[in-house]
Parts: C-alpha cells; structure tokens; sequence
C-alpha cells in the first residue's frame, strides 16, 4: 500500500528541504516561479528597480528612452531628467548580461551552453525579452551608439537577428522606436539585430492611411519618425521589423461613452489583421488608465481581438490581480 502524507508534514517537509545542503537552489533559479506574461513596462526606468521590477512582474518587454548626449547613451524620460550613472548599460545592457549568464552556466556536468541560449525566464527558457529602445535624440547620430553599446549581448549569442533569409530568435530581441531611422537600420540586408516599430495604423486592412499623408500630417510619435515617404506599406516584415505600434488615443480615439463603438472596433480588427499579415506583432500605447474598470474593459478588448501585448504602467494591475474577471462586469 502507498503510504498517505498528512498535508501538514508535506507542507513543512516542502519549506525545510534541503536548506542545510542548498539542495533549493539550481544553477538557473534566477527567475523561478516567476510566469511570463504578454505586458510591456512602459518607461520602465522609472521603476523602484529598473529591468527587474518589471521581469519580477513577469513582463517580456521592457521600454528604455535614450539621449545621446556627449557620446553616451542616457535613459530618461525629458532630458532634464538625465542624470550620469542612468544609462543604457548600466541600467539595461550590463544586468541583462549577467543575468543570461546566470541563465546559461557551463556547469561540470554540461561543459558547453545549450545550442538554444535560454532566456531569463526560467519556467519558459524559449520566451524572448523586448527591449524597446526609444530614440529621443536624432535616430542618424544615436543608432550607431546603440549598436555598439548592444555588443556585449550580441558576443554573447543573446540577441534575436536576422540572417537574411530568416528570423532567428534570441533571448533579447531588440526593437528601435521614436526617432529611430528606418532606412539605416535596414542598410545591411544579409545581417540585423536591431529591428523597427512599425506603424501599425498604416496596416489597417480596408482604407490604410496613405503614407505620405500620414507621415506629414501626424506629428512624432513611436514608431513613425524616421519613415522615408517612398516606402511601401508591405516593406514591413520581420526581416526588419518585430512590433506594430500605435497611440490608441490618436488610432482608435477614446471611448468617450466608456465602450467600444462598433466603429472603433472596426478598426481595431483591421489593423491587427493587418498587422499579423505581416508578421509582426500588435502593441497599443497610450490607452486609457482612468477609470480602472475601463481600463480593464479596453485590455480585455485588445487581449481577445488579439493584440501581441499590453502597454502598461500599473505593473500590479495588469500582471498580479485578475482583471479578466473585472472585465466581465463591464459592458461590451
């Protein structure tokens, strides 16, 4: 006969094992217990700990704003706000290594890295990270400093690139947004690791707005910046490009009655369409924080329409508490 465990001798068995020997710990527990989630930590660097609070949350992307300023890259949100020991690799570059390092040991029974690298997740080792790289400063000046501050996850195998002839993901995937410049970043055909937020507004199947249009009579914004007038919609693919992206308010417009109109519903299925035709994968910002059964009426809209991920600032909201079922009691 199998012998029953009592729950209270399990549970206490479960607490106490192996703390004397350090039998708990494996050389990739880094990020256990921790659940990926489709969120994106918007301006993540005003986080209590940039980078980590947000991968704590189980967010897989995380947003930075940089200025090139005296040949460095700063992260923060105005450039009143840049301070010296903020920067791209101290807060991003630097701990993202260390950390898939942590992911990825050579240990004396697996003398060589696994042929897939493991991301920092270690309940999903195969789930890449985003990190969204929003250029402030002029996209011509400040992408060859970021490719070059990118090296030491590039060296290390941990970016996503492609190849070209396919996609090959990594642990991080790197996506440009803000002033970064479309045509520089696509100049090299054979290799990239650095890849464009598309406009995903443009994409919209039925009546896509023209891009001459658009580009002249929308002022700056993620994404669409440094778009040259004479490329064509379809030019965005996942040879160089991974998000398509837009300000919710300016695209869908705000649900003024707090619910969707069929209208805006329309549109919403329309450019996400249009974006998965394409390959690339839907993210809204700017969608409305206030009240918060609305703003989880319009996460619950975005997330069965089929939106990629969740632009948020409430890291709490979105990925610890089950907004879903909040949702529900709202009208659709």
């Amino acid at each position: 006969m199998v012998p029953v465990l009592r729950p209270s001798w399990l549970t206490d068995f479960v607490q106490t094992w192996g703390d004397p020997n350090g039998l708990t710990h494996w050389p990739t527990d880094a990020t256990r217990d921790i659940l990926p989630v489709t969120c994106h930590s918007h301006n993540d660097y005003w986080r209590p700990v940039p980078l980590f609070s947000a991968l704590n949350a189980g967010c897989i992307s995380v947003e930075a704003d940089v200025w090139l300023i005296d040949y460095e890259l700063y992260i923060a949100h105005s450039r009143s706000a840049v301070a010296p020991n903020r920067t791209l690799y101290s807060l991003y570059v630097d701990p993202l290594v260390e950390l898939l390092d942590k992911q990825n040991p050579i240990p004396r029974f697996h003398p060589a890295k696994d042929q897939s690298l493991h991301g920092v997740f270690d309940t999903n080792p195969s789930q890449t990270l985003v990190l969204l790289i929003d250029f402030k400063t002029d996209g011509l000046e400040t992408l060859p400093h970021v490719v070059s501050q990118l090296s030491p996850l590039r060296d290390g195998g941990y970016l996503s690139y492609w190849n070209g002839v396919d996609f090959v993901e990594g642990p991080v995937t790197v996506v440009a947004t803000g002033n970064a410049p479309f045509d520089l970043l696509t100049a090299n055909s054979s290799y990239r690791d650095v890849f464009f937020d598309a406009p995903l507004d443009m994409m919209e199947d039925g009546e896509p707005i023209p891009l001459r249009k658009r580009a002249a009579g929308q002022e700056q914004s993620q994404g669409n910046t440094r778009i040259p007038s004479v490329v064509d919609i379809d030019t965005f693919n996942p040879s160089n490009s991974y998000y398509a992206s837009v300000s919710f308010r300016k695209s869908i417009g705000y649900p003024w009655h707090l619910h969707i109109t069929a209208d805006q519903l329309r549109h919403i299925r329309a450019q996400i369409n249009g974006a998965h035709r394409r390959g690339l994968k839907v993210r809204y910002w700017g969608t409305p924080s206030w009240p918060g059964n609305l703003r989880y009426y319009i996460w619950s809209i975005l997330e069965r329409e089929g939106a990629d991920i969740l632009n948020v600032d409430d890291l709490k909201s979105a990925t610890g508490e089950d907004w879903r079922q909040r949702a529900s009691d709202w009208w659709f």
